[in-house]
């Protein structure tokens, strides 16, 4: 059954990705980075699934309950009842916000008991199909560890089985502020780590992000596991990164070690048609680049001829052109923005973009206005002619 991960973008939602990676092989992973842009997601989703006919199964982890996604819980269930009974989609939602059980009475579902965890509460949509867990005492990425047969098809690399328990009591320690654990100084140290290198070398929704970000998040715990202090992990780190940049890189044509690690990896984003959204245009759409990452990427990309400008829009709904012909400059004044001709900035009207997809859909329809029926008209260059 393909899976779908729609989980926080911060360490307890990057956790939680980790350890369901390590049970199961998710088809897509989703990070929302704020609770307000869970309803686009999930809309999106449903009309995804709404369109397939074979069974798929969607889990959402550390999302925190609100109205948007109660009215996506009650649309799901009915949905289902719409399809064959033989192939029902799969929800289950795995939550530890004391305010979901708050907004979910607000929406008359009353939590359950369990009879095991006196914390672990229940919810009932009227559809086996869908499983909405609300553990008060536990992060996420515990949850995931806890709940696993909802989802697994396989069994944890041995090799890695300690690394995944221990990153489990870390986040947990660190995600609930448990000072006094004795993980709670290695989670502090994870989420510093986490935070200098979600977004610096392979962006958001890239293939390689996921894979990545869950390697060094092993790797550190590894090291902490082997008993290194957090000041030892934060020194270790550009090592562990070095390392696993080597093995994304191994079969890389052109690849240059003696480079550094952020120019390795730009030479291979420059080449990578997942990164880019081609607009009407031919300018190259990017998604939350590093702004770094981004200057190198363009510049190769340009002075390989693959396009003349480019646009990279940030989850922030900031927006950064660059190009080869004078016109970043026209691009960014379509986004309330300025700069030089060929490096300027501007800001989406909306103010943040979630997705790829989410960022084209909002920069397309301004940078390529459609044109009206009348302009196709025959007659149209008639229109201001004076005989």
């Amino acid at each position: 059954m393909r899976l779908t991960q729609i989980t926080h973008h911060d360490l307890d939602g990057y956790g939680a990705a980790t350890l369901v990676a390590a049970y199961a092989e998710p088809a897509r992973i989703v990070h929302v980075p704020r609770y307000g842009d869970v309803g686009p997601v999930v809309d999106d989703e449903l009309k995804r699934l709404g369109k397939t006919k074979a069974a798929e199964m969607v889990l959402i982890t550390d999302l925190g309950i609100e109205e948007p996604t109660i009215a996506f819980l009650r649309r799901f269930a009915a949905m289902n009842r719409k399809r064959d009974a033989e192939a029902p989609h799969r929800l289950v939602v795995l939550d530890h916000h004391t305010s979901s059980i708050d907004q979910m009475r607000r929406q008359g579902l009353e939590p359950k008991a369990d009879a095991e965890n006196p914390r672990l509460s229940r919810f009932d949509l009227g559809d086996p199909s869908v499983t909405v867990l609300v553990d008060e005492g536990s992060s996420a990425t515990k949850m995931v560890e806890t709940h696993r047969a909802l989802f697994a098809t396989r069994e944890a690399d041995p090799a890695r089985a300690e690394d995944l328990a221990l990153l489990a009591a870390c986040v947990d320690a660190l995600d609930l502020w448990r000072k006094d654990d004795p993980r709670f100084p290695g989670g502090f140290a994870l989420d510093e780590i986490f935070w200098d290198n979600v977004g610096t070398l392979v962006p958001v929704g890239h293939p390689a992000h996921d894979p990545f970000v869950a390697r060094l998040l092993l790797d550190a715990t590894a090291r902490l596991r082997a008993g290194a202090t957090p000041a030892e992990l934060e020194r270790a780190v550009p090592a562990i990164r070095g390392a696993i940049v080597d093995d994304l890189m191994r079969d890389e044509p052109g690849d240059d070690p003696a480079l550094t690690t952020r120019q390795r990896m730009a030479r291979a984003l420059a080449r990578s048609d997942a990164l880019f959204h081609a607009l009407s245009d031919g300018t190259l759409l990017s998604f939350a680049l590093d702004a770094g990452t981004f200057q190198r990427v363009s510049d190769l990309v340009m002075a390989s001829g693959r396009a003349k400008r480019l646009v990279n829009v940030q989850r922030a709904g900031t927006l950064s052109f660059r190009s080869i012909d004078g016109t970043a400059l026209d691009g960014a004044r379509l986004f309330r923005g300025g700069g030089h001709q060929d490096a300027a900035g501007g800001k989406l009207t909306s103010g943040t973009a979630f997705s790829l997809v989410d960022a084209v859909a909002q920069v397309e329809p301004v940078l390529n206005p459609p044109k009206s029926a009348a302009a196709d008209s025959p007659f149209a260059a008639l229109k201001n002619w004076k005989g």
